[in-house]
């Protein structure tokens, strides 16, 4: 699984050992005394789980752009290694600075004072970003606390050859959608490719219709654990999802996004729910073939003003060995050519930096700098706007099974909310 795509964090929130974890703190270091000392020309070191060979070879890009003399010590550890360990990782030694995850993720390591506040960073490059970038990577004190440096939104993809040789056209609302399908069966291809064997890709579905009929902020109400699952509302989620489950493909617990991927890449479906990172599957004149449109419109009031947009980035440790160096690093990690040395390697994320040269995007990411931009909110995905224990432990196998048997919308909901009500209790 790419650093880009998604983070499910099963060990983040409870006790953390074993090897993986000694392996992490090893490779960072074994002090406990972390010392805010140090200048803007020495040694700054940079815990990075970039670590899938396109994105490791991207991030290099980056830190070899870093001149005039400064020295980045990067410590790169395996992705799903370095988030689940990553609350011990902040307990012990982290490096200066390290990569995370804007939105909730941020903010609560930055509630339990093992981030450091980065306001001062923020008034000198805050310029470079959006008023929702910023809003994303604000603390509940208000402060700073991250450093936005790309993103990709979530659609619904899309050969543009096939549509063309069918003559199909994006539709607005989720009628439309429902009569699309149906065409699609017509002429033999699965509606949508679906996939949920890794446990994240079906969050994407439940976000979408979520937000489209529930609205922005109840949706992240709910993330936060301030709304119950028991709500009509969420059993009018569920009966919607369960009216489109006939026009998915089959069998989607047994299947990776890869191979859901495949698929589409193959015409053998017509449609498929997911991020831009589905673009890793293609390459060439398929690359070239591959589209996409806004999850349609189910409840006018809310229309299509949410776009799913995971926001990937940086933080500091509380107390960094190197605090001025740190500093610096981040304001370079703010600037255009830092995430075009990024994107010039993955290209299926779009910069955060709006003042970014977007001129050597594809028309891929300048459709999706475009949808990013013209929204109205921008959620984090599902296991991103909520605590990573109730995401793994509780909506994981809640979503699983939902696909599986999709009748009982009534006992799902309550075990959900039961489940719920354990975690976020103090």
């Amino acid at each position: 699984m790419n650093f880009s795509r998604r983070t499910v964090l099963g060990g983040a929130m409870a006790g953390i050992g074993g090897v993986a974890a000694t392996s992490l703190l090893a490779a960072c270091g074994s002090s406990d005394d972390a010392k805010d000392t140090g200048n803007a020309t020495g040694d700054v070191t940079f815990g990075s789980n970039y670590s899938d060979n396109v994105p490791k070879t991207a991030m290099a890009n980056v830190i070899s752009g870093y001149a005039n003399g400064k020295n980045v010590k990067v410590n790169t550890v395996d992705h799903n290694s370095f988030q689940e360990n990553i609350n011990r990782y902040l307990q012990g030694n982290p490096d200066d600075v390290f990569c995370w995850f804007a939105g909730y993720r941020m903010q609560f390591f930055a509630k339990q004072g093992l981030a450091r506040d980065i306001s001062d960073v923020w008034a000198e490059v805050g310029g470079n970003f959006s008023e929702a970038l910023k809003a994303a990577s604000t603390g509940e004190d208000g402060k700073q606390y991250f450093l936005p440096f790309y993103n990709y939104p979530w659609g619904v993809f899309y050969r543009k050859s096939v549509w063309q040789q069918k003559g199909y056209t994006p539709p607005k609302t989720l009628d439309e959608f429902k009569t699309l399908c149906e065409k699609m069966k017509t002429d033999g291809l699965i509606p949508v490719a679906f996939a949920d064997k890794d446990g994240w890709p079906a969050m994407g579905t439940f976000d979408y219709l979520n937000m489209r009929i529930n609205g922005y902020q109840f949706h992240v109400d709910l993330m936060a654990g301030k709304q119950a699952w028991t709500d009509a509302k969420l059993k009018t989620v569920f009966d919607t999802w369960r009216g489109l489950l006939p026009y998915h493909q089959p069998g989607a617990n047994g299947r990776t996004w890869q191979e859901a991927a495949q698929s589409l890449l193959n015409k053998q479906s017509g449609m498929y729910v997911s991020g831009t990172f589905v673009g890793e599957q293609f390459s060439g004149a398929d690359l070239a073939d591959l589209d996409f449109f806004a999850f349609p419109e189910i409840n006018s009031e809310f229309g299509q003003d949410s776009v799913e947009a995971p926001i990937d980035g940086f933080m500091v440790a509380a107390k960094p060995k190197n605090a001025a160096g740190a500093k610096e690093l981040m304001k370079y990690l703010a600037t255009g050519p830092a995430e075009l040395a990024y994107l010039k390697n993955n290209p299926t994320n779009v910069a955060a930096n709006k003042t970014a040269d977007t001129s050597g995007y594809s028309a891929l990411q300048k459709k999706s700098a475009e949808l990013i931009s013209g929204a109205k909110h921008i959620s984090q995905f599902l296991d991103r706007d909520t605590r990573p224990d109730f995401a793994s432990q509780v909506m994981i196998p809640a979503l699983q099974t939902f696909i599986n048997k999709p009748d009982d919308v009534d006992g799902l909901l309550k075990s959900i909310e039961a489940q719920k009500k354990t975690i976020f209790t103090p």
